[in-house]
């Protein structure tokens, strides 16, 4: 990547190393996309109020508790809640492995180097995005969006690579 030459092309610059935020952001934007966001909600809804059934129907006295209930149905609620962060954790020891990332974006798609590797994508790879406060996230169009990248907005040199990098992803993908 040659930024004098690039800059002049109108391709933007990402420096970064991933912190767990990135992660836990990207997964939980994922969510949002897939069914299974919101299969997720209501498994967390279902066994909440199963829970408090459960409760009020011992507070009461109409029914012995259902101690199996009282324990796991806790557990559950607490795994659900847990495993995008628990997730989150593992993207971020394999990403940590490649040390520092070096993103250039242009209309053609970008590349993708770090300590270990390089890695071009053309847009059609993955046509759609998300934006947060924090960051950009290109997902496959898979039904599960399996593929994604992070890019980071604290990465970009200037702040005024915000709009433009947005401009880019604009022109060439589905913002979901």
């Amino acid at each position: 990547m040659d930024m004098g030459r690039d800059a002049e092309q109108g391709v933007i610059e990402l420096v970064y190393q991933h912190v767990i935020g990135d992660f836990t952001g990207v997964l939980r934007e994922r969510l949002r996309l897939k069914r299974r966001g919101w299969m997720r909600r209501w498994a967390l809804g279902l066994v909440a109020f199963a829970f408090v059934l459960n409760a009020g129907l011992a507070v009461a006295g109409s029914e012995k508790p259902d101690w199996f209930m009282m324990v796991w149905l806790p557990v559950v609620g607490v795994l659900l809640l847990l495993v995008p962060r628990l997730q989150a954790r593992a993207f971020l020891k394999l990403a940590n492995r490649n040390g520092t990332y070096r993103v250039a974006v242009a209309d053609g798609g970008l590349t993708m180097a770090n300590d270990n590797s390089t890695t071009s994508l053309q847009w059609a790879a993955q046509p759609r995005y998300r934006e947060t406060p924090e960051a950009f996230f290109t997902y496959s169009d898979d039904k599960n969006a399996s593929c994604f990248t992070v890019l980071p907005k604290r990465g970009l040199k200037d702040p005024a690579d915000v709009d433009r990098l947005r401009e880019i992803l604009d022109r060439n993908l589905t913002r979901v």
